[in-house]
């Protein structure tokens, strides 16, 4: 942890540039831009890292909406990770505690990446900021990573060996919780299959016709059939991207659904996702049709690197709580009104909200808002979700920590994440999360021997096993 002068005078520098960043959020909030087509909410993260004198490379790995920012030189590099992507059909008016859609139809923004991208953007630049008024040698880093919705805009980066070189990687994430939970999540494969058969029409010449879409609820009922003998943590999920039309006296001679297959380990969603793909092929031979298997994208699970996540808790407990008023508390209390007490309750086990380090209760669901720190254990839990930090945490030590920008019950990907996304509070908690990354990054910058202990963590975890990315070199971005 810093010492008390430096961390005062980094959290100066976050106190100074903090107004520009959440009106930065708020513009970014306001695009609510879909995977790869991130281009004005990449462009305004740019103008900021070269405001900053940060040195930029656009267009990294392939993708036109990714790009690294630098500042200062030599080792160590400490690299800070953003996303600005959203979510399509989440559009919802800000700052309300009913679903009111702005557009039939459009994005938004529903896990919070408007908040991500700006306050890790936030972390380097003050933290770079710091460097230069105190001649720290080494270099720091601004990730710009697109499409972590469905797109595993990280595991491009990483196969293109950008990360090659890093030292250490900080990110946080929105939730209703402050604080660092070490996850162990789920490697992810997603496929596309497109099935193809032959037009007739339904009443006249059905005998000559072979439906795809056939094919298609075939596979899923096959697929449904196989839950019963897959691994118990693995998820398969599936959505029809593609019914082969609207007429029903027309055979459908196309039809596709998108599978996202699911493991605790990347071996595992390989050889499930082999068993899906068998599945398909059953369902083109019984229908007659024939079936395309397109690999769209993928993501590791997650490396968590317990020595990283001590070092960010121990700076969220030197910064205490987040200084939210009674205006922040009473429109939270509003959002968590929308929520069951089932949906309250499964929020506290999802993030396994215990002990409060500040508060020293237990979070029951009676709060609406985080007000203290979650406490850590020292030690990893499993969560059902997936994320393409975990490919970054293949290549170096990685951790993140999560800060209260929503209501204790929230839910990702829901309208009340986008509801809250502009508000005083959202902000708040994206401003505390940079300054703990800040702080750790500092950490890291100058003490050899917390990096050391963290790279010799992540070295005996991953046991002399090269990172081997799961998308293949000759698939590229998929961008729609």
């Amino acid at each position: 942890m810093p010492d008390t002068a430096s961390l005062a005078a980094l959290n100066a520098n976050i106190d100074g540039l903090s107004s520009g960043f959440t009106a930065l959020s708020d513009s970014i909030w306001d695009f609510a831009e879909l995977k790869f087509h991130e281009h004005r909410s990449a462009g305004l993260l740019i103008d900021m890292l070269k405001k900053h004198d940060f040195s930029v490379t656009t267009g990294v790995a392939g993708m036109e909406t990714a790009f690294i920012g630098e500042y200062g030189g030599g080792k160590p590099v400490i690299a800070f990770l953003g996303e600005y992507d959203a979510l399509a059909d989440m559009s919802q008016v800000a700052g309300v505690d009913e679903q009111q859609v702005m557009e039939t139809g459009a994005t938004g923004h529903g896990c919070g990446h408007n908040l991500l991208g700006s306050g890790s953007l936030l972390a380097a630049i003050s933290l770079a900021k710091h460097l230069a008024e105190n001649n720290i040698p080494g270099t720091v880093r601004y990730y710009g990573c697109p499409g972590e919705e469905g797109g595993s805009g990280k595991t491009f980066m990483a196969r293109a060996g950008l990360f090659d070189n890093v030292d250490a990687a900080l990110t946080w994430h929105p939730a209703p919780f402050n604080g660092v939970r070490s996850t162990n999540n789920l490697a992810v494969l997603e496929y596309y299959y497109r099935f193809k058969g032959v037009a007739a029409h339904a009443s006249n010449a059905a005998h000559l016709g072979r439906s795809a879409l056939d094919a298609v609820e075939l596979m899923n009922v096959g697929v449904n059939f196989l839950r019963e003998h897959m691994p118990q943590d693995c998820r398969v999920h599936y959505a029809i991207t593609d019914t082969g039309g609207k007429a029903a006296n027309v055979v459908q001679a196309r039809a596709e659904v998108l599978y996202l297959v699911r493991a605790p380990e990347m071996s595992q969603a390989l050889a499930l996702a082999e068993r899906v793909n068998k599945v398909a092929r059953g369902a083109a031979m019984m229908t007659e049709t024939e079936v395309e298997i397109v690999f769209d994208s993928a993501s590791t699970n997650l490396l968590p690197n317990l020595t990283l996540e001590h070092a960010i808790h121990d700076n969220l407990t030197a910064l205490g709580p987040v200084p939210f008023d009674d205006a922040d508390v009473a429109f939270a209390q509003k959002i968590q009104a929308t929520f069951s007490d089932e949906a309250i309750k499964s929020s506290i086990r999802l993030y396994q909200i215990k002990e409060d380090v500040f508060l020293n209760h237990k979070v029951d669901g009676t709060q609406p808002l985080h007000l203290g720190l979650r406490s850590f254990e020292g030690q990893s839990h499993f969560r059902a979700g997936s994320t393409d930090v975990g490919d970054v945490s293949r290549v170096t030590p990685t951790a993140q920590c999560w800060a209260p920008a929503w209501a204790i019950g929230t839910n990702p990907h829901t309208w009340q994440v986008v509801a809250q996304g502009r508000s005083p509070g959202a902000h708040k908690a994206m401003i505390h999360a940079a300054r703990a990354m800040a702080a750790t990054g500092l950490d890291l910058l100058v003490s050899p021997e917390l990096l050391a202990r963290a790279k010799a963590e992540w070295e005996e975890k991953m046991d002399g096993q090269p990172y081997v990315c799961p998308i293949p070199p000759d698939v590229h971005p998929a961008i729609d």
